[in-house]
């Protein structure tokens, strides 16, 4: 006689509950809006898309957070020795100095993000404040001799730096803020032409959506007839590029403001830190073809196994470089 298997039960563990509760809970939406018109408002300039990281590929704030973070580590490591009070106070003072810079940029991340994303955001700040307060009380109770106090706070400090870690990387990976939105695209578009419809539904100035294998395309056909063609959702938090603007060859997400050249899909302004998947185009027989343009920041090849469409007559359009598609 056999017997049904029987069914594990997963239970989910009480700090994720509680992160979960945290993403739900909205008694401080109104300091949220606040704080987040507050960080808006900064006259950063061009500072701004340098802090958001767009220079680097992905977001500033953690690399920058290493150093505070090894500092105040290294601190509790010497704070465990006899006799090493000093050079352990001097690390405390260092991470201070780098924790500033390491917030202001976490803080323009922030301001940009989903609210269920800022609510664990602004409770993973709070911790860090905290650290920051309690290795300030650390530097200067070691400045005034209090060795003992001093190593208290900074114990205390790093177990708040803990906690404040732990929500960071709830931020990161389980809701996803600092991710690249797009990155998935080459892996799901199959390799050839698509065809996405007749030209004349392309009207000239306006963002159209299309889809190729389930995967949202805008495409723009700009006056003098040329069409380019962009992965729709955006690179920051998968805002919908075709409910945005168009501007001085760009177009740019109505979510948070990430600006993308429809030449070759290039952040050109944050807060996105990943360029748009972009796609070669041609025309053949009146029917609008986009390909999957291999590099030029795409990331990946299509998936395994994708095979290439068969060859049809084109006329080449924007994006196809002048030369005729082979499929």
């Amino acid at each position: 006689m056999t017997t049904a298997p029987r069914r594990r039960r997963m239970r989910q563990s009480g700090a994720l509950r509680l992160l979960d509760r945290l993403e739900r809970e909205p008694r401080a939406d109104t300091l949220i809006d606040l704080l987040g018109r507050g960080v808006r408002a900064l006259p950063l300039g061009r500072g701004r898309d340098a802090l958001h990281g767009t220079w680097l590929g992905h977001p500033l704030h953690p690399p920058m957070v290493q150093l505070p973070i090894g500092s105040w580590l290294s601190a509790a490591v010497l704070d465990m020795r006899p006799g090493r009070s000093r050079e352990a106070g001097l690390l405390v003072g260092v991470g201070l100095a780098a924790a500033a810079p390491a917030a202001l940029a976490g803080a323009v991340d922030w301001a940009e993000l989903h609210r269920q994303q800022q609510r664990v955001g602004l409770v993973h700040a709070s911790a860090n404040i905290a650290a920051v307060g309690l290795y300030t009380a650390s530097l200067v109770s070691r400045l005034r001799g209090r060795t003992g106090s001093g190593r208290l706070y900074g114990f205390l400090g790093l177990a708040a730096v803990g906690a404040g870690g732990v929500l960071g990387g709830h931020l990161a990976y389980r809701q996803a803020s600092g991710a690249n939105h797009a990155e998935d695209v080459p892996h799901l578009v199959t390799q050839g032409w698509h065809r996405i419809g007749r030209l004349d539904t392309f009207p000239a100035g306006e963002l159209v959506r299309r889809t190729v294998d389930d995967v949202p395309v805008v495409v723009v056909r700009e006056d003098d007839g040329a069409i380019h063609a962009l992965a729709e959702r955006c690179s920051h938090l998968a805002g919908p590029l075709a409910e945005g603007t168009l501007a001085d060859g760009c177009v740019r997400c109505p979510w948070h403001g990430s600006e993308f050249r429809l030449s070759d899909g290039w952040n050109v302004h944050g807060p996105a830190t990943a360029p748009q998947p972009v796609f070669d185009t041609r025309i053949s027989d009146g029917q609008v073809e986009i390909r999957l343009r291999q590099g030029h920041g795409n990331g990946h090849g299509p998936r395994h196994g994708a095979s290439a469409s068969a060859p049809v007559r084109d006329v080449p359009a924007a994006g196809d470089g002048g030369r005729r598609g082979t499929g």
